[in-house]
């Protein structure tokens, strides 16, 4: 039995929730066409009957503007430091150009001193299939590859391929989770994320990333559960956006966030939700701390 961490890694919106999710066949990270939406490291588990996979995506390194984005970019360095190998995951469709773009990612894969592979997603999308020559020529010349593999996670092409490269690089012991284990996320924390992606594609451009949610309410009897969050924003402005005129907006993302939370605990659920203004949280250690994204642990938010 073979039984290790790979983590995920690359620049923001190049697909790594989205490998995530077509790794282990359930929604376990949020996907958002928009940058810097996963802001934790998530784990997903893989069981074979002979070697367990327990991949890790991480937010996207990116050059931080306050105190969330640095704080990300640690949680993805300290993802690698603590993987056996690593995956980076780049965007085919970005070309050779991509190679710059990746300059810091290359700078945290080379301090981790990992195993590497590169997965060049969204290569469905390059037509002609020739001109992913280029850029596979680029990716080869910038820097050393355990494995360069072609995929498409939306269409989960050439993930066989990937799991197969990853699990050559795990060491030998028993399994860390039980055979049916998909995350070691709780649901609180599960929903929470929901309720934020409800809030990214309902707000689209309108609402810069400043949103967080806190679960102060969880309660599970057999055929429902009851569930009260708060949205948080920094500006009076973000408020009123999220509760749209009328609420419009609240009610069409709490719509969205009960649909995603319902088939992950499997019972209807009842969702209450309010926004709160809480000024400067991305930049406040504390605030930070207290909805979560500290470093001493999980907050209320999971």
């Amino acid at each position: 039995m073979r039984c290790g961490f790979v983590a995920l890694v690359g620049r923001p919106n190049v697909g790594k929730s989205t490998l995530l999710n077509a790794l282990v066949g359930e929604d376990v990270s949020i996907v958002a066409s928009r940058p810097q939406t996963t802001r934790d490291r998530i784990l997903a588990v893989i069981t074979r009957e002979d070697a367990q996979l327990i991949v890790v995506d991480t937010p996207g390194i990116h050059r931080p503007r306050a105190r969330l984005g640095e704080r990300m970019n640690r949680e993805a360095a300290a993802a690698l430091s603590d993987a056996d190998a690593i995956v980076m995951v780049a965007d085919a469709t970005d070309g050779a150009a991509g190679i710059e773009r990746d300059e810091q990612v290359f700078i945290e894969i080379d301090a981790a001193k990992k195993p590497a592979i590169l997965a060049l997603n969204k290569v469905d999308l390059v037509k002609p299939k020739t001109a992913l020559l280029p850029t596979l020529e680029a990716y080869t010349k910038a820097r050393e590859w355990k494995g360069i593999v072609p995929i498409a996670a939306k269409t989960k092409d050439g993930l066989s391929r990937l799991v197969d490269e990853c699990l050559s690089f795990l060491p030998e012991g028993p399994m860390l989770f039980p055979k049916d284990a998909v995350t070691d996320r709780p649901e609180r924390f599960l929903a929470a994320e929901r309720i934020r992606e409800a809030v990214i594609h309902e707000t689209a451009d309108e609402l810069p990333y400043v949103t967080a949610v806190e679960i102060e309410r969880f309660e599970e009897s057999e055929k429902i559960v009851h569930i009260g969050a708060t949205i948080h924003v920094e500006r009076e402005g973000q408020k009123k956006i999220v509760i749209g005129a009328g609420g419009a907006q609240i009610k069409a993302i709490g719509t969205r966030a009960r649909k995603a939370i319902e088939p992950m605990v499997g019972r209807k659920v009842m969702l209450e939700l309010w926004v709160k203004v809480s000024p400067g949280w991305t930049k406040s250690p504390g605030a930070m701390e207290r909805l979560g994204y500290g470093s001493s642990g999980p907050g209320r938010r999971r």
